[in-house]
């Protein structure tokens, strides 16, 4: 039982309504763990039993409709042991989704795959977001760019920053910082940006596989809450520099969450 608070799910709440809370929330555990010795159309049909699903023609639509959102229906008479681990995750989104869900929980549901199956399991999840509600929970920050519009990062049992990943990235960052590359007079092209209003500093930054004939590149430190990327390209336009290339460099995930989680905050 809870020390203290209260949690509802689709308005249950979870410890006195907690059959209802739980049969609104569809679960996809680290692992996967299914039925090995059972073929994927079984297996599917032994879920659909215990969410008592009502037979018939009802049932069939919803599982043609999960298989298919899922792309499992050329695996359907497999035995799952046989299946690749990517094929699994998949059965295992296939029941996580059958009883349609308000809510659906995925624990780490790319761990272990290969490139190419997390981009296709990105993608399924991806697919389902735009009907459901899913909550995400890894420590790989590249699958919470690649797949989350919110993220809420939990630092000792409590909410260290919550929003959309771009805005987290941004506030982490604090002082906008570009990347600027120009063709034309390294002297002409520094002292320009060093003039710009809302500039703060402006250093040489590297060129990786920079070839001859490249620009310079400079990274510009904005003022605080300032943004002089419309005075940059006015300021080149006028000079008659050739701006190659404008780009805003923000904190990495990675970055935030280590801020947030080693005794840092993001206001």
């Amino acid at each position: 039982a809870p020390t203290a608070g209260q949690a509802e799910i689709a308005g249950y709440d979870v410890f006195d309504q907690a059959l209802e809370a739980r049969a609104r929330i569809g679960y996809l555990p680290e692992g996967t763990p299914l039925y090995r010795d059972m073929t994927v159309l079984e297996y599917l049909q032994f879920i659909a039993d215990i969410r008592q699903l009502p037979r018939g023609d009802k049932r069939t639509r919803r599982l043609k409709q999960v298989v298919e959102q899922c792309g499992i229906g050329d695996r359907l008479g497999f035995l799952i042991g046989e299946l690749s681990k990517g094929f699994k995750q998949r059965v295992g989104l296939a029941q996580a989704i059958l009883h349609e869900p308000e809510v659906l929980i995925l624990d780490e549901p790319t761990s272990g795959l290969d490139p190419n199956q997390i981009v296709d399991i990105r993608q399924v999840i991806r697919d389902i977001g735009k009907e459901k509600t899913v909550i995400f929970s890894t420590h790989i920050m590249q699958e919470v760019q690649a797949v989350c519009s919110r993220v809420l990062i939990i630092s000792k049992g409590k909410i260290a920053a919550d929003g959309r990943p771009d805005d987290l990235q941004r506030k982490a960052q604090g002082q906008m910082e570009l990347v600027v590359e120009i063709l034309g007079d390294v002297n002409v092209a520094r002292s320009g940006l060093e003039a710009v209003d809302g500039v703060a500093s402006v250093r040489p930054a590297p060129a990786d596989g920079e070839e001859a004939g490249a620009g310079h590149r400079f990274v510009v430190m904005a003022r605080s809450g300032g943004d002089p990327r419309a005075e940059i390209f006015r300021m080149a336009a006028q000079k008659g520099l050739v701006l190659l290339e404008l780009k805003r460099e923000r904190a990495s995930l990675e970055e935030v969450f280590r801020t947030l989680t080693s005794g840092g905050a993001a206001n």
